[in-house]
């Protein structure tokens, strides 16, 4: 009778427990249902502040903000804006400077504080990139209700800094874009672009022969931190590769290149990248061995941006 009473109390208890964690998981969707529609409200008014910023509206996007809101850029020094009126001026400024500005924004999380605030951690990519940066930035928002509305009230971010090896490759940024030259009736196509976080160049180059013929390559230039100098890594469409050091010179730079043919002979050139201004550059090659045979050098080419910048 006692192991029937027992066994019936266990039953009992576990009913009990499950009724009662049931119980608690429900009420604990049902308190977590307001909090999600305000995450969600808050979500949508970021994607909302994208599109005012997006169309360079000013106002809309200051609007955003409370009324005596604040924004901080800890990049400048902790450099602060106080109230709508003041950060909407200064978006008519930025905006003027940079016509053409576009941003996106991830959000990487939304913490409701109480029913009235909440934080936002995110981060934001600002384009064109302006040389030299990432147009990246770390930011948290702080959220709070008003006539029930979510605003911003304080707003702090900062830059998210280039990688030291980018630092080491600003005097190339010069190359990134799209170029051409035609040399003998031999038409050179490259281009050139950041990789990797802005820690390498890739370029790209075709060179189309009269017999219609095109071999082409990759290039990816970047910091050797254990040499201490620019590298360049060279890969072509015959199978050949080679690598080189790279050093500033007079108005420009030279690469000291050392590879192997698609054949397997050994190669090595000096070539020169000279920039003439932002539209323009000249490339030639000396010392060039193959095989271990001397070749006469490369003729200057003048080099020139498809489309040139102003």
């Amino acid at each position: 009778m006692k192991i029937l009473l027992l066994s019936t109390s266990i039953f009992l208890l576990g009913c009990v427990s499950s009724h009662h964690a049931i119980a608690q998981e429900s009420a604990k969707a049902e308190s977590t249902k307001p909090q999600d529609s305000e995450v969600a409200a808050i979500r949508q008014g970021s994607k909302l502040f994208a599109d005012a910023f997006n169309k360079h509206d000013a106002k809309a996007v200051a609007g955003f903000w409370t009324e005596d809101g604040e924004y901080v850029d800890e990049t400048r020094n902790g450099s602060t804006l106080t109230g709508r009126e003041t950060i909407e001026k200064a978006y008519v400024g930025f905006f003027k400077a940079n016509p053409d500005a576009k941003i996106s924004i991830a959000i990487n999380s939304v913490k409701m504080l109480s029913n009235d605030a909440a934080i936002e951690d995110g981060r934001t990519l600002v384009e064109p990139v302006a040389p030299g940066t990432t147009g990246m930035a770390r930011y948290t928002a702080f959220h709070v209700k008003v006539a029930g509305k979510w605003k911003m009230a304080s707003v702090r971010d900062r830059e998210i800094q280039a990688p030291a090896a980018y630092h080491s490759l600003k005097d190339l940024d010069w190359l990134v874009g799209s170029w051409e030259a035609e040399e003998n009736g031999v038409k050179l196509e490259s281009t050139c672009r950041w990789i990797a976080n802005k820690t390498f160049l890739e370029r790209r180059h075709s060179a189309t022969h009269l017999d219609g013929s095109k071999s082409e390559g990759v290039q990816i230039i970047g910091w050797n931190p254990d040499a201490g100098h620019v590298q360049s890594w060279e890969f072509s469409s015959d199978g050949g590769s080679a690598s080189g050091r790279w050093l500033p010179t007079d108005g420009g730079w030279t690469g000291a290149m050392q590879g192997v043919a698609g054949d397997g002979s050994v190669t090595s050139a000096v070539n020169y990248y000279i920039r003439i201004d932002d539209n323009a550059f000249t490339w030639r090659s000396t010392d060039r061995t193959r095989g271990g045979l001397s070749l006469p050098e490369a003729d200057e080419v003048v080099i020139r941006r498809s489309v040139p910048v102003e």
